[in-house]
């Protein structure tokens, strides 16, 4: 009671003011991260979760380059609406080698944090080209040069090594096969044997329709389809992660 009777004098001293929300604020803040401190990890132990493939980074640098998080999140929320349409809520450990990662509220279109393995590749060329050919209510533009542009791989080795620098594993033998790895999971009738042990689940051999050439077109679909197939969500109870 007192302090609503003098909640006058307060808002009108500033520096009073100042002091009292700048208390408030550290005490919240104290309530945030003080039990971060009691826990061994904020990240759940899960498995399956491995670094991208080559190609599959590329496919992501391109993503982020064109836009594409600014319609579509890859986060899947904890509510009842949301796994009944897109699956099971995102987990942290499938982000860990996100840099940066693609969590996030705003869509226009839809989330793609599970979008691996729903179609087919010709159905995402078919998309990319010419979006309202398979959707026809969508506003996505077209991306058909993506088609025309093959990738530059020469420098793809060192992005590996750079990524090695800020915590993702890739180990000595992906960054010396990162150009062979790029280049043969996009090849028909390459071997993969060595890729797959590197990568597993990577989706391998003509993605876009152009065997001859390894295109940008290629990438984005090798990314698009490994998102949200690492994990296999048929082992995971909530409870279990919840503990």
């Amino acid at each position: 009671m007192n302090l609503i009777k003098h909640h006058g004098k307060i808002e009108t001293r500033a520096s009073v003011l100042a002091i009292l929300i700048l208390i408030t604020v550290s005490i919240g803040g104290l309530v945030e991260i003080v039990p971060l401190f009691k826990i061994e990890s904020t990240i759940e132990k899960v498995e399956g979760v491995r670094p991208y493939s080559p190609l599959e980074q590329v496919g992501r640098n391109i993503y982020i380059r064109e836009g594409c998080y600014n319609c579509h999140s890859q986060m899947i929320r904890p509510f009842r609406d949301e796994a009944e349409r897109y699956g099971h809520y995102s987990l942290a450990a499938e982000s860990m080698y996100d840099h940066p990662f693609q969590w996030g509220s705003k869509r226009t279109g839809p989330d793609l944090a599970r979008v691996g393995g729903k179609y087919s590749n010709d159905w995402h060329v078919a998309h990319m080209v010419d979006p309202r050919a398979v959707v026809p209510e969508s506003i996505m533009p077209g991306y058909h040069f993506l088609l025309e542009r093959e990738v530059g791989y020469h420098d793809i080795a060192e992005h590996l090594r750079t990524l090695g620098i800020v915590g993702v594993p890739y180990t000595e033998e992906m960054i010396e096969s990162a150009a062979a790895d790029l280049r043969d999971q996009a090849t028909p009738d390459a071997d993969y044997d060595g890729l797959l042990a590197r990568y597993p689940k990577a989706v391998v051999g003509d993605l876009d329709g152009r065997p001859n050439e390894v295109t940008e077109m290629d990438a984005v679909i090798a990314y698009l389809q490994i998102l949200g197939r690492m994990v296999d969500f048929t082992d995971i109870r909530t409870e279990d992660i919840l503990q």
